[in-house]
């Protein structure tokens, strides 16, 4: 059954990069096979989703590292907001940029990967971690219907749910937003497998869209669903859960 799943995922993923390929939709970084998609529009969704109020309300917010959040990352940061980066495969942890004048001089710097991990403060110890008011995550599909999302399946997006939620940084109904392009919106449920984190919210360049009823999320972290790359990251260790 896991099998089975694993592989449906997979047909998706596949059929959503050739959709944004085919379709002239797809930005560089390339190729965006394997990747969470950079895609035309990424700017207007992030002031889209800027303008909600688990936006303006959040004072610091975990978003991932993948391209197409860059702008939201800048934003967030302008506006005066902590921003918390994972590291990519979460290796050196996470990466806490604070709106501080160096940074807001830099801020174009400080929305990449490399800025961030520059300019930030790289935190390996998830206790040391700030508490958390909002996800912003990307996306290669995700449901409309039950929130279910698909990342590059690495499943390093679930991981760091389950790593601040086992840390007491966030609470499990802590409000989750996907910037997506309107093409990687799916109109019906996703399977859900037990360490996936499903979204509340879901922000393209032309709306946003309430999940009609997200289904639960994991309850912390799942140790016989770790990878043996999960396993050995320090972040991961120093949880002491595994």
């Amino acid at each position: 059954m896991e099998a089975h799943l694993k592989h449906f995922k997979n047909n998706i993923r596949r059929q959503m990069w050739n959709i944004l390929e085919k379709e002239g939709l797809a930005l560089p970084p390339k190729p965006i096979y394997g990747r969470i998609p950079n895609f035309k529009g990424a700017f207007k969704a992030s002031k889209i989703l800027a303008e909600t109020s688990v936006f303006r309300k959040a004072k610091t917010i975990k978003i991932d590292p993948d391209s197409p959040l860059r702008h939201v990352k800048k934003i967030a940061l302008l506006q005066g907001k902590t921003v918390v980066m994972p590291t990519p495969r979460l290796h050196k942890g996470f990466a806490i940029v604070e709106p501080n004048t160096n940074v807001l001089r830099k801020a174009d710097f400080a929305s990449t990967i490399r800025g961030a991990m520059v300019l930030g403060k790289i935190i390996d110890n998830p206790y040391d971690l700030p508490e958390v008011d909002l996800f912003i995550v990307g996306c290669v599909a995700v449901s409309q219907v039950n929130g279910v999302r698909l990342g590059k399946g690495g499943g390093f997006g679930d991981l760091e749910y389950a790593i601040l939620l086992e840390a007491g940084k966030i609470d499990s109904n802590i409000p989750i937003a996907a910037l997506v392009h309107d093409v990687q919106v799916l109109k019906y449920s996703l399977p859900k497998d037990a360490h996936d984190v499903p979204v509340d919210l879901i922000v393209t360049p032309s709306r946003k869209i309430s999940v009609i009823e997200r289904v639960s999320r994991p309850k912390g972290i799942i140790c016989e669903k770790l990878s043996e790359e999960h396993s050995k990251l320090m972040i991961v260790k120093k949880l002491g859960k595994c």
